[in-house]
């Protein structure tokens, strides 16, 4: 028996992270240690970057997986058997060598599934699975778009397609009603359907380097600005779908959404607090390099100023950040906050990149010596099992129970200040030279994520909403710029597109 499988059976784990050049060596030599498929208390397995070709028949024993992690492997055949975990919500199988999906796929409960870089030439129907939040079908070989275009899809958020051969978008486009990313860049596509313009939650939309027809619409798409792209489509694309009266859609939802424009400003006299958006800094940005793609990839960042904590007030926002890693962050699988007084960050911008786990050196919170990313995790591992012992427990807790994130790993993702001090060491620790406390009056946020951009907007959106209604006051936030390494805009938060509210959340957004 392999020692970690070893270990986990024995210490009753929930998680377990494979990944490197010596599994690839035990799987080349004996195959894959068939004991895995035993250990069927996990809720999170992570097999990747490895040459791994495929998955045992047992992996249905392991009934009560959540997460499970198979990218960066050489899979070209997927086991149907996976489509018996019923309590799967997270499957990444991206960047293998797979051809086809199983139909049964469909069934499962997944919120997020990537299929990124694969050899898919087609894609089963999946619209029934009402949980599913993002889909990655980027870097295949599809010819079509997939058959997703359903009203049960409620909750499906993200869809990305860059890099494929699709040439045409549905008119059923329409049809998923909470689509906020559509990235179909990089195909075959030479019109678009006026349907398109009827996605009324759409606020990315990425066409580029497909040879559209129409010349006008081609520059608007390459200045990438996505609500004039919807404008033109509305004006100038054919609608196909007509309703029963012989009204198309595009009509009726014009009035409809004018309806609740008006219901809103009616309802803005309900407003009890504000949110304050000032624009950004021109002399702080944060840089995130090419190296956090294949890490950690996804970065939002943005200032909250004049905060005033009292003791209660700075015990209950700490609470918060727990609250939200264990719910919309998903146990720090989707998604992990940090904060950082902004008063202690040197002038200047922060850097996004990778390290290796002996060269990250940081002063964790709320420890007194610097020390390297290998040897934080191997003390924080060790104090994980006395603590455990001492306790009696079968699991780990607070930051001990998030190790299993970075196990294994070959870089560490890091957030380094003007002088590459590390400060941030995502997903598991900030560090203690830019530590907030109740003498904090500025803070800067950072949300990371290997799963979206949405993600971290969702997470940060609710963080900053909940942080007015902790503070009972209004507040002010700051927008803050990312750039990639040749300092083109990567994202800008809060954009106007953010901090968006359900009706009844009695905050009204005032933008500069």
């Amino acid at each position: 028996m392999w020692p970690e499988i070893e270990k986990a059976k024995s210490e009753n784990r929930h998680e377990l992270v494979l990944t490197g050049k010596e599994i690839s060596s035990r799987i080349d030599k004996d195959g894959l240690d068939i004991s895995i498929y035993t250990l069927t208390g996990l809720n999170y397995l992570s097999l990747s970057e490895t040459n791994l070709s495929e998955v045992g028949d047992n992996i249905c024993n392991l009934m009560n997986l959540q997460t499970l992690v198979l990218h960066s492997n050489e899979i070209k055949n997927i086991n149907e058997n996976i489509s018996k975990l019923n309590k799967l919500k997270m499957l990444d199988l991206s960047r293998n060598n797979i051809q086809s999906i199983p139909d049964s796929f469909a069934n499962l409960p997944l919120v997020t599934l990537n299929l990124n870089v694969n050899k898919l030439e087609s894609f089963p129907e999946f619209t029934k699975n009402t949980k599913l939040t993002v889909l990655d079908l980027s870097n295949n070989k599809l010819n079509r778009f997939p058959p997703i275009c359903s009203e049960e899809l409620i909750n499906l958020l993200e869809l990305k397609l860059h890099g494929n051969k699709i040439e045409e978008i549905p008119n059923k486009i329409s049809t998923l009603p909470s689509l906020k990313l559509l990235d179909i860049s990089d195909n075959k596509l030479k019109t678009l359907p006026g349907e398109l313009a009827d996605c009324q939650k759409l606020k990315e939309l990425n066409l580029k380097a497909n040879p559209i027809s129409d010349r006008r619409l081609l520059k608007l798409i390459d200045q990438c600005r996505t609500k004039q792209v919807l404008d033109y489509v509305k004006q100038h694309c054919v609608k196909t779908i007509v309703n029963e009266d012989g009204g198309n859609k595009g009509k009726n939802r014009k009035k409809t959404k004018s309806k609740e424009t008006d219901e809103e400003d009616n309802d803005s006299t309900n407003y009890k607090y504000s949110i304050n958006v000032k624009n950004y800094n021109e002399d702080f940005k944060v840089v995130i390099m090419n190296a956090v793609k294949t890490v950690r990839e996804h970065f939002l960042g943005c200032i909250v100023n004049n905060v005033s904590f009292t003791d209660d007030t700075f015990k209950r926002f700490i609470q918060l950040q727990n609250k939200l890693h264990d719910t919309v962050c998903d146990k720090r699988i989707a998604a992990t906050i940090a904060t950082h007084d902004f008063n202690k960050l040197p002038l200047g911008n922060l850097i996004y990149t990778t390290a290796l786990p002996s060269d990250l050196m940081i002063k964790p919170l709320n420890r007194s010596n610097v020390m390297s990313g290998s040897d934080l995790f191997a003390k924080l591992q060790t104090e994980a099992n006395n603590l455990r012992k001492e306790k009696k427990r079968s699991t780990y807790s607070g930051i001990h129970k998030y190790l299993y994130l970075i196990e294994g790993k070959s870089q560490y993702p890091c957030v380094l200040n003007s002088k590459n001090e590390v400060v941030s060491f995502p997903p598991i620790t900030n560090s203690d030279i830019s530590k907030i406390e109740t003498t904090t009056t500025h803070i800067f946020i950072e949300v990371t994520s290997s799963v979206s951009q949405l993600v971290c907007k969702n997470v940060l959106n609710n963080l900053v909403k909940d942080m007015v209604l902790l503070f009972e006051k209004d507040l002010n936030v700051q927008q803050v710029r990312a750039v990639d390494q040749s300092e083109q805009l990567k994202n800008l938060y809060p954009s106007k597109n953010d901090l968006i509210f359900d009706k009844g959340v009695p905050i009204k957004i005032c933008r500069e």
